[in-house]
């Protein structure tokens, strides 16, 4: 079952007599679209999906989250964010408009309700500030005006980007956030998009003045991923860290593989919750966004 191009589940149907070529395909698009126009009002949907209740600030945030996976013919991006039932201060963002990729990734501190409180101010007033044509500078220093004046002392980091999937042109800020990495042919390039973090939001350091952003072309086949610290700072027993090397090498690997963009993401949190024995200390969100262009 298939919403866009995000899988949503797996359905079974059984019948007395085999159906026309494409039936059953037809049969699961209609079940995903009738599970995704309900499953924002009628309960029995989402409690089917859920193992465990959710916390109060997990269940303010996900309301705010788009799908964790979107594209077109030129550009994929796919999210993942743990612990799901009790995530706190991280969250994402992505959408197209007209053929550029709009790319969001917030990490607020603490992990309460206050700090979700906080991410999702933060989403609302980047898609305000985007859907009225502000840009990337704007969107800095709306949110930094916005944590000042209704959620202060509630400091956040982020990574605000945007891909133009015509001609490959990435553009971004960062606000003291760990820089993204850029993966091409297998291989992490390194650091292409390294460059001096500025200070985190909340602090009224962006307001009204933003940071400029920061800008590289990409190849063909290139991924950008933007992570949180919870993913590299993710430590096993012995006290040994995730690391940004082996977070690296489980995409290249995995994407070398022919795992889609999706797939690669759901095997990197098992392999992350493995390794930190399915204890996760803080949030742990991954933004993996491809540049595809037709030949």
């Amino acid at each position: 079952m298939v919403d866009g191009i995000e899988r949503i589940g797996v359905m079974q149907a059984a019948g007395g007599c085999a159906g026309p070529a494409g039936a059953g395909r037809a049969l699961a698009s209609l079940a995903a679209l009738l599970v995704v126009s309900k499953s924002s009002h009628h309960d029995v949907l989402v409690q089917r999906e859920r193992t465990r209740p959710m916390t109060v600030q997990a269940e303010l945030l996900w309301a705010f989250l788009p799908p964790r996976t979107i594209g077109t013919d030129r550009a994929t991006s796919s999210a993942v964010l743990e612990p799901a039932y009790d995530i706190g201060g991280d969250a994402f963002d992505h959408t197209f408009i007209n053929e550029v990729l709009h790319l969001t990734l917030v990490d607020a501190m603490g992990h309460d309700l206050a700090s979700g409180n906080a991410s999702a101010a933060a989403l609302a007033a980047c898609r305000a500030t985007r859907r009225s044509g502000g840009d990337l500078r704007e969107i800095v220093s709306t949110i930094d005006r916005t944590l000042m004046e209704w959620i202060p002392d509630r400091l956040m980091t982020a990574v605000f980007a945007e891909l133009d999937t015509v001609h490959g042109d990435f553009t971004w800020i960062n606000c003291g956030h760990p820089p993204p990495l850029l993966i091409r042919d297998g291989h992490v390039v390194h650091k292409a998009l390294e460059r001096p973090a500025h200070l985190p939001l909340g602090f009224g350091h962006h307001t009204p003045d933003a940071p400029p952003h920061q800008h590289v072309r990409l190849q063909p086949g290139d991924r950008v991923l933007i992570h949180s610290d919870g993913i590299t700072e993710a430590h096993s027993s012995d006290g040994t860290f995730f690391g940004e090397e082996r977070l690296a090498d489980f995409v290249i690997r995995s994407t070398a593989s022919g795992d889609t963009g999706p797939e690669a993401l759901r095997r990197l949190l098992q392999n992350l919750l493995t390794h930190q024995q399915h204890r996760l200390s803080d949030d742990a969100t991954i933004l993996l966004t491809e540049w595809h262009p037709p030949s």
